[in-house]
């Protein structure tokens, strides 16, 4: 089962974006999200960014998904 996850935007160099959830790092595309900024937290699914997220919304999912021990955030 795949899962879209919360993760930080930490870096961005033109449409890519390096996202972190955890100690996990990596790229995704930023096609379908306009005014993106370093230190947002975007819904991930696989390599692309699909919305922007409340810092609070974004713990609040990684919380339940914590839950249930899926490694879904890895």
């Amino acid at each position: 089962m795949c899962l879209a996850t919360p993760q930080k935007i930490i870096k961005i160099e033109g449409n890519k974006a390096t996202v972190q959830s955890g100690e996990h790092t990596h790229e995704a595309d930023l096609s379908l999200l306009k005014d993106a900024k370093v230190g947002e937290y975007v819904l991930v699914h696989g390599d692309m960014v699909l919305n922007r997220l409340e810092k609070e919304e974004a713990k609040r999912i990684l919380k339940m998904i914590n839950k249930l021990d899926c490694n879904c955030h890895e």
